[in-house]
């Protein structure tokens, strides 16, 4: 278990100066290895659409002296090292519509970028039936350099990202996923999933968007629910802050091309412009 102390329990918030908040401010510095990747990467930061994208689990890389976990290298291909398809998606996307983007630089099986840390989703020790090795009995001060390192600053820029995007109106977030077409047995129909809680501002018209797409199937909170408290970004970055905040989920057997995923990238791309124009004006908190 992350000591408590260490944990960001609470969302962090827009800043009158838009600097980072630093969710781990009592947490020594980190110690990553030159030939590791750095924890985040920002594309089109200064992008004038008015919204961020996020891709959690964009990348399956693993930091310098962790190998590949015990792990065969052919399952660091599959679905449950990263969201196949998301992180090209994400650029295409940001390309098209002029939109920063942030997207994690480390493998869900290292530590999963959406979720909260200490949870049991956090640092899998076993997933979609695969055992980590690497991931077992693995001491609190471990668990807590892993959040330090790459947790902490993938968190912070985005929070960073959102309030240099501060405005009236504020920025809208859309966080980018991909889904596997079959798990545990269940092949699932949706081409896509919108993912809301109590925030439907953009949920709605972006689900009306994808429906008329013809022969599109909408996951209405498929396949996955934007009520499960398991969920980090959209429930920190988006609800905690009232700003508008939607999860895209995309089928991986859709996107695991580049063909694919440009042909998405220009669907979505339309159905984000669509969703903003039905959702606008919408306002900070207080205003």
């Amino acid at each position: 278990m992350v000591p408590r102390r260490s944990r960001p329990a609470e969302p962090a918030a827009f800043s009158a100066k838009g600097t980072t908040v630093d969710m781990a401010s009592d947490i020594t510095e980190p110690d990553r290895q030159a030939a590791d990747p750095p924890p985040f990467e920002v594309i089109n930061a200064d992008g004038g659409a008015g919204y961020l994208l996020t891709c959690d689990h964009a990348s399956n890389a693993l930091p310098a002296g962790y190998g590949t976990l015990g792990l065969e290298p052919t399952v660091l291909a599959r679905h449950i090292a990263y969201d196949i398809g998301a992180a090209d998606v994400t650029r295409r996307l940001a390309t098209a519509l002029d939109a920063p983007a942030v997207l994690s630089a480390m493998s869900r099986l290292f530590i999963d970028i959406n979720r909260h840390p200490g949870h049991e989703q956090s640092i899998v020790e076993v997933s979609d039936h695969v055992v980590v090795p690497g991931n077992r009995d693995i001491p609190a001060a471990e668990r807590a350099k892993r959040e330090r390192d790459w947790f902490v600053p993938y968190h912070d820029a985005v929070t960073s990202q959102l309030n240099t995007m501060r405005q009236n109106p504020p920025p809208a977030l859309f966080a980018i996923h991909s889904f596997t077409p079959i798990l545990d047995g269940f092949e699932r129909p949706w081409h896509v999933g919108v993912l809301y809680k109590n925030d439907e501002r953009l949920a709605r018209p972006l689900i009306t968007a994808f429906e008329a797409f013809p022969g599109v199937q909408v996951g209405d909170n498929r396949p996955y629910s934007g009520f499960d408290p398991a969920g980090y970004g959209i429930h920190v970055h988006g609800a905690a802050l009232d700003i508008p905040h939607v999860v895209i989920e995309l089928r991986q057997d859709l996107i695991d091309t580049h063909h694919g995923a440009e042909a998405w990238a220009g669907r979505m791309a339309a159905a984000i412009r669509s969703a903003v124009r039905e959702s606008q004006p919408w306002e900070m908190p207080g205003h």
